[in-house]
């Protein structure tokens, strides 16, 4: 898809969001209207127009693909996401719960009753049970369970055995096997009796009698050779192939380093036991870019952005107590030198500059060290190297732009002196924050933490107080 088509999908999405919100607020115009008067034929007529809209609306979500219905129901206040969802067919119910959020799923599995849900997780394959279980209430699970035959249920109950972020938790069970000993034209004969292949299916994988993985043959290797030709001789012998209990992160960078869309799973034995797909890795990197970036903030979940207030302040609230303690303690070193400031009122102009530097500069480290050790391009073997880099790229940046203001400083106040302690200040906490992002990450992946988890809160503190005490104790001694 090429960036103009990207554009015109997301215009269009707007646009359908738009249309949406437009009928939901006619719909609520008009009810109050119909309220207001009075009459025998009152009551027909609210009728009649609350169904009309209702028609129109869900005619509207009809055209709509799953995804954008969740795209929909995510940017929508709860009441009137509720009045969405109702409207939603219901054998489409089970593909959007899929599409939303955590967050928004929970509000909307709390709208549905067990008959609704039960409905919904039987049009689902496997691993998309395997999803959604442990949302589900417990005796929907039970009921569930049962209702499945003796494959599902097996394959159910191996996806739900893996934590959430290993590689079994996520594989898919729709496959394509063939054996390596039959022509390319079996191969074709057997695809034409299928009445559809699975999703992102661009090999099919090689397998002896008893299941162990051979290889595995490209479809567009099958399309352009000798339908003469056995199957072993153009499939791909030595394949990437991933174990259940893998990691599933590293499996979605492998995904990213060889083009790969689909992929076998194998156990200890070599036996194809399912297959992992690029819908599911690149949801998968999505997820995990999106909890970095929240971990960053200090924010322990996804937040529904409609959510309750209690809701938003029980993720919000511990983060923000320590930046309170933190910034308490900048407060502090701020009164510290209380008698500085007043002696030479500048001081209380500049020392925001320090302080506001060295936390930008701060938050650029954690960054990258934060994405090196996602990329597992951090070891013990380059971290005094790494951390030797950042301290001269904090040096010569300090001196740069410490010089810069320094000037500044010079320009305004007349003062020289005050010019170089505000170089130096600069450049100390410009050192103070390159080593504190490279340290504060590190130390919470030893402590087995997630190192994105508070890490700008963290940095923000350091370079803070840092900052303050390190330029006015430098004006104290050399100025006043």
């Amino acid at each position: 898809m090429t960036e103009v088509e990207v554009k015109k999908t997301q215009e269009s999405l707007q646009d359908r969001l738009a249309q949406v919100v437009e009928l939901l607020q006619r719909q609520r115009v008009v009810e109050d209207l119909t309220h207001r008067q009075e009459g025998h034929h009152h009551d027909r007529v609210e009728n009649l127009v609350h169904r009309q809209n209702l028609v129109e609306l869900q005619r509207k979500l009809d055209d709509l693909h799953s995804a954008d219905v969740a795209y929909i129901l995510e940017a929508l206040p709860l009441e009137e996401r509720l009045t969405v969802w109702q409207l939603v067919k219901a054998e489409r119910d089970g593909d959007i719960l899929l599409e939303v959020s955590d967050s928004v799923r929970e509000t909307l599995i709390a709208d549905m009753d067990d008959h609704e849900l039960l409905a919904a997780a039987k049009e689902m394959d496997a691993d998309e049970l395997a999803d959604l279980a442990p949302e589900l209430p417990r005796d929907v699970v039970h009921e569930l369970m049962e209702a499945l035959d003796g494959q599902q249920r097996e394959r159910v109950r191996s996806a739900l055995s893996y934590d959430e972020e290993q590689v079994g938790a996520l594989m898919d069970f729709e496959m394509v096997t063939i054996r390596e000993d039959v022509s390319l034209e079996v191969v074709l004969r057997y695809l034409r009796r299928l009445k559809e292949l699975p999703g992102h299916t661009d090999k099919l994988f090689v397998v002896d009698y008893d299941g162990v993985l051979k290889g595995v043959l490209p479809i567009k290797r099958l399309l352009v050779n000798d339908p003469e030709k056995q199957v072993a001789e153009v499939m791909a012998s030595d394949p990437v192939s991933f174990h259940p209990d893998e990691d599933a992160y590293d499996a979605a960078q492998a995904f990213e380093r060889y083009d790969l869309i689909s992929a076998p799973v194998v156990d200890k034995n070599d036996k194809l036991i399912g297959r992992l797909t690029i819908d599911e890795m690149v949801d998968l990197i999505r997820e995990e870019s999106e909890s970095e970036v929240l971990s960053m903030a200090g924010l322990r979940e996804e937040e529904d952005i409609f959510a309750s207030v209690w809701k938003s302040l029980r993720n919000r609230w511990a983060w923000l107590a320590i930046n309170l303690i933190t910034a308490f303690l900048a407060s502090r070193v701020i009164g510290l030198f209380e008698g500085s400031i007043e002696k030479l009122v500048a001081l209380a102009a500049l020392m925001p500059i320090v302080a506001g530097i060295g936390g930008n500069s701060g938050n650029q480290t954690i960054t990258m060290i934060v994405r090196a050790m996602a990329l597992d391009q951090v070891s013990t073997g380059n971290t005094s190297r790494l951390m030797r880099k950042e301290l001269a790229v904090a040096l010569i940046n300090g001196l740069i732009w410490g010089g810069v203001i320094g000037a500044v400083a010079y320009m305004l106040y007349g003062s020289w002196s005050l010019g170089v302690v505000m170089t130096a200040a600069m450049t100390l906490n410009l050192l103070l924050a390159a080593l504190m992002g490279v340290l504060i990450p590190m130390t919470l992946a030893r402590l087995g933490r997630d190192p994105a988890m508070g890490a700008s809160v963290m940095i923000t503190a350091m370079t803070d107080s840092g900052g303050f005490f390190i330029f006015l104790g430098l004006a104290t001694i050399f100025l006043l």
